[in-house]
């Protein structure tokens, strides 16, 4: 039988705070590991860094960085807190959280209140409604806020990307085009092409984004 630990640092309290928890077996802790360094790695690879950029953007090793994205190594709060800051996320996207009895399905099944989500400075939210970065496509519902944007300059990336407006408008500039989408409009280009989007309206607007493969 498996030794057990009753005081252990887990994902919901990685703000820096140890609290008492039921019980926890040293092979669920290991599992926790290898959860989160595969999700630091396809994180990584989604944003189209090195390990050696990481490990410059953070100021730890690569061979350290190795061994967490490879569940050998348990990353410290404030290791996690560097590696999400150089990520662009915050540490509980690292815990994508699954639904009671529902383990099984997490790299299958997104529940609507189970979404990792990202919050932009520009006025935009992202949910991610893949179950995770791993396969050859990446699905989002964004939620543009009344008058925000991606950014004053167009941006580039690798891949493809698709989508449509559920509501409101959307106004998307790729090269040297400008359209503007309503709702029940859809798109589809190439993200090497230079790209940005905005919602100049006062009303809220909702696109479902596909990216293939995951660059976010």
């Amino acid at each position: 039988m498996s030794k057990k630990l009753s005081r252990v640092l887990r994902p919901s309290n990685l703000a820096g705070l140890i609290e008492e928890h039921e019980e926890l077996r040293v092979s669920d802790l290991l599992a926790i590991d290898e959860r989160v360094g595969n999700e630091i790695r396809l994180l990584r690879k989604a944003r189209d860094k090195t390990i050696a950029e990481l490990s410059e953007a953070t100021g730890l090793s690569k061979g350290y960085l190795s061994q967490v994205e490879r569940g050998i190594s348990s990353p410290s709060v404030n290791a996690l807190y560097g590696i999400s800051r150089a990520l662009g996320v915050t540490i509980s996207w690292f815990f994508p959280p699954a639904s009671e009895g529902e383990d099984e399905l997490r790299d299958i099944v997104v529940r609507a209140d189970k979404r990792r989500t990202l919050r932009f400075s520009t006025g935009i939210t992202d949910e991610l409604l893949s179950p995770n970065l791993g396969g050859e496509i990446e699905l989002l519902r964004c939620t543009f806020e009344p008058h925000s944007e991606s950014g004053p300059e167009p941006y580039t990336h690798r891949g493809e990307e698709a989508g449509i407006v559920v509501s409101g408008t959307l106004h998307l500039w790729i090269g040297d085009q400008h359209v503007v989408l309503n709702k029940g409009d859809s798109f589809s280009f190439k993200s090497n092409v230079p790209h940005r989007y905005a919602n100049p309206s006062s009303e809220e607007t909702v696109v479902i984004w596909s990216i293939t493969p995951p660059s976010y």
